[in-house]
This record gives C-alpha cells, sequence and structure tokens, in this order.
C-alpha cells in the first residue's frame, strides 16, 4: 500500500504520517473490542497496549509504555505515561499518571490528581485535586481531596509508605520519608511529619483563633 512507503521529508508529511499512523491504531483497537468516544481526539504511542471491554473519553494521550487492563474505565482528558492500570478501576477524568505508576484493580483516579513513581494498590481511591509521588498506596485506603506527598526536600526524592484501610483527611501534607502503618486514620488539614504504628490517629493542625465581632475593625485597617 503506498501509505506503507510513505515518505516524511518536512513537518507537513511528518503530520500526515502520524495522522495515518493514529487512525491506524484506533481502528485496531475498536476492532479488539476497545470502546472508544471520539477517536479523533485520542492520541496512542507505538507500543500502547489496551485490553478488551476497556472505555475511553474524548481527548485523552497516551504517552509511551501505557498496558492496560480488561473493564478499565478512562474518562475524559487524561494523560498516561509509562502506567500499568489493572482490572476494572476508574481513571479521570482529567488526571495525569506519569512515569512508572502502577494502579491495581478496582482502583479509582479522580479528576486533577497527578501521580509519579508509585503504586496504588488494589481498591484504593485517590479521587479529588492530589498529588502522590514516590508513593505506595495500600490497599482500601482513601486519600482525600487536597492531599499531597511531599516527596521532594530540595536534594532527594524520598518515599511514602501508606499500609491498607488507610483513612487520610482532605488537604493533607504527608512529609516524606514517612511510613503511615494500616488502620491508620489522618485527619483532615494535617501536616504529618511522623511516621505511625498500625490504627493510630494522628492530627497536626494549627490552632484556630476566632476574634468575636472584629470584621470591621481588621477591614477598615487594610489598604
Amino acid at each position: 500500500k503506498e501509505v506503507e512507503v510513505f515518505g516524511v521529508n518536512n513537518n507537513q508529511q511528518l503530520a500526515k504520517a502520524e495522522e495515518i499512523f493514529q487512525k491506524k491504531m484506533r481502528d485496531t483497537l475498536i476492532k479488539k473490542g476497545v470502546k472508544i468516544l471520539a477517536p479523533s481526539t485520542i492520541s496512542f504511542s507505538h507500543d500502547t497496549k489496551i485490553s478488551n471491554n476497556v472505555k475511553i473519553g474524548a481527548n485523552n494521550t497516551f504517552g509511551e509504555g501505557v498496558i492496560i487492563k480488561e473493564n478499565v474505565e478512562i474518562g475524559h482528558g487524561c494523560s498516561i505515561t509509562n502506567t500499568y492500570i489493572e482490572k476494572e478501576s476508574v481513571i479521570g477524568p482529567l488526571c495525569r499518571l506519569r512515569e512508572n505508576t502502577k494502579i491495581g484493580r478496582s482502583a479509582k483516579i479522580g479528576n486533577f490528581v497527578e501521580i509519579k513513581n508509585s503504586t496504588i494498590k488494589d481498591n484504593a481511591k485517590v479521587n479529588h485535586l492530589s498529588y502522590i509521588g514516590d508513593a505506595i498506596v495500600g490497599k482500601h485506603t482513601n486519600i482525600g481531596a487536597g492531599t499531597i506527598t511531599c516527596n521532594y526536600d530540595g536534594k532527594n526524592k524520598n518515599k511514602t509508605f501508606i499500609g491498607d484501610r488507610v483513612f487520610i483527611g482532605s488537604n493533607c501534607s504527608l512529609v516524606a520519608p514517612l511510613k503511615i502503618q494500616d488502620n491508620s486514620f489522618v485527619a483532615a488539614g494535617s501536616t504529618i511529619t511522623k511516621s505511625l504504628e498500625k490504627g493510630d490517629f494522628a492530627i497536626g493542625r494549627s490552632k484556630q483563633v476566632i476574634k468575636r465581632n472584629a470584621t470591621k475593625r481588621i477591614m477598615k485597617k487594610r489598604p
């Protein structure tokens, strides 16, 4: 066929070759049983591997090294590179999975979540507005909205280990290196710098100060 010997000598021809490849990749996956919404908005890598009965929403980009197993659902607007996703997980919408990420079975990774160099084990949830880097998140663990692993100290990338059935409340900062053992609970709004043993409860917030009926006085002093 003509497309098999198509030459690439300039940017226009490169774009045309990419268009041909993407269409071929999409057609192959759809025939295989992958459900793709808005196929023209999806970009695959040459080595993307997607199993049967996977659902892919619009505007997704798959970089190199992506493997997706059966019955996974990918919401719209995700960027996924060098990631392994196990069966029956739900990814997105609007999340970024970066290098060396592994997502376990029936896990949920939600909107505005970024994961890098981390393992999210079976049935774990990272649903909203979080950054998980250089970490292991155990089975049936919940990571609350706005939680981040503080993995970089300016020189080294440090590890965060979170066990099974852990509950991390919303808006928490987990300062690595850190270990949070099974069945622990971290209260919302906490900054955690010390490791937790099994079943521990941790809270690390600044003390709230209330000045009664002071709003008008304070606002008058503002420029």
